[in-house]
């Protein structure tokens, strides 16, 4: 009997670990499991190939809109001719599992030719998927069959100039998303599994960035850059804790997500320089310092990654950054211009970059130099979204096809 116990306790104790292990490289959501941009469980090659393996190659329609990876399904958010469609593939051979769509306006205007589909990275939790199309329609389907459980319309066609930007949260089960257009928004929590809304804060139009959630003192906060501030909701409740004004310069928007690193947050955009603050409580109030500004290093479009007590990310001038975390001081600047639609993950022993103009940069983690350890065109079309990186696997999303690449 003894052994039998200790043979289930062994299967269970495996069981456990191998879901952790499988969890832990998903990318559910928005810059990954916790909104950093970090992977895990990536094993970096002993020698890096000359080239990339292409595994598989599927057309599944127009966006900007990063994949999702939940454990072996791929999810997306696209337009195909006249509608937007919400698809679930095998992770492993691309193949469609099913697919959703909807009737949805055409994208217009100086972004149409480019980026005519869906901006925002989809969600997956709680066996859902959450997506937000470009004139935000926000959906919540069943993760396994595609079905429709709620639909919050727009018909007011209520959205930024450029159309949605946003990526919705899930967490504590709620959706959150920050909806509405120039000077009229809404910060809204809806129930996850009804749709009905939970609390709602009015006030200013959203930005093209996404919200994240930090901690202090036990209490969960929502923090939130809007069109004109950086601000934080309880995320119980939806009350202003506090805000920070963040003016953008001449005809800029506010594009870049914040990135939170326990009491820090580093927020920035183009033409503004990059900044910390660090949030701290006093008596029932919220109070925030500002640690640094370095107005040497701002971006456009890219949310920097912190790796070893510095920040990498790439310039509004296209450039490869590095900037001491502590001190604000910009550690250097690469002079090879790439691309200013780019974005950056943290692979533990390397960070991968990918840009709008293909390249997949594989860069040696380093505070006194640019390193570059391999370079690799993937793409023969734009890319907008993040790589989403698996194991040995590499999902590339361009204009209309995604791609699963191996090394």
């Amino acid at each position: 009997m003894k052994k039998v116990n200790l043979i289930i306790s062994v299967l269970i104790a495996l069981f456990i670990l191998s879901s952790t292990i499988s969890f832990s490289q998903d990318w559910p959501q928005w810059r990954g499991m916790n909104r950093d941009s970090k992977v895990t469980g990536f094993k970096t090659p002993a020698v890096w190939p000359a080239e990339l393996k292409q595994a598989w190659k599927v057309t599944v329609g127009f966006s900007d809109a990063t994949p999702v990876l939940a454990g072996n399904k791929i999810y997306l958010n696209t337009r195909q001719g006249d509608q937007e469609a919400i698809l679930c593939l095998d992770a492993a051979t691309g193949k469609e599992l099913w697919k959703t769509t909807y009737a949805a306006m055409a994208v217009t205007g100086p972004s149409a030719s480019q980026h005519p589909g869906p901006r925002g990275t989809p969600a997956v939790s709680n066996g859902k998927i959450v997506t937000f199309g470009a004139s935000g329609i926000l959906s919540c389907l069943d993760a396994a069959t595609g079905k429709l459980l709620w639909r919050k319309n727009n018909p007011s066609n209520a959205f930024p100039a450029f159309f949605t930007g946003a990526s919705p949260l899930i967490t504590d089960g709620m959706c959150i998303l920050h909806i509405g257009k120039m000077d009229d928004g809404k910060v809204v929590a809806y129930d996850l599994n009804s749709g009905d809304e939970k609390w709602k804060w009015s006030g200013e139009g959203p930005s093209y960035s996404s919200p994240s959630v930090m901690t202090i003192e036990g209490k969960r906060l929502l923090v939130v850059i809007t069109e004109k501030n950086i601000m934080a909701l309880g995320l119980a409740d939806g009350k202003l804790l506090w805000q920070i004004a963040t003016p953008v310069q001449q005809r800029f928007y506010n594009c870049v997500s914040p990135y939170i690193d326990g009491q820090t947050i580093y927020y920035t955009g183009q033409g503004t320089g990059m900044k910390a603050i660090k949030v701290e409580k006093s008596g029932n109030e919220y109070v925030t310092k500002e640690l640094w500004s370095n107005t040497e290093i701002g971006a456009k479009w890219n949310t920097p990654i912190l790796k070893d007590g510095f920040l990498y990310g790439f310039t509004d001038q296209k450039r490869i950054y590095c900037l001491n975390a502590s001190t604000g001081q910009t550690a250097w600047i690469d002079n090879a211009v790439s691309s200013d639609f780019s974005t950056m993950v943290d692979c533990g022993s390397v960070i991968i970059g990918l840009t709008s103009t293909n390249n997949l940069m594989v860069l040696k983690p380093d505070g006194k130099e640019y390193s570059e350890v391999a370079k690799y065109k993937v793409a023969d079309t734009p890319i907008y979204a993040f790589p989403v990186i698996s194991g040995n696997s590499i999902y590339v999303k361009d204009a209309e096809t995604l791609m699963m690449y191996s090394f």
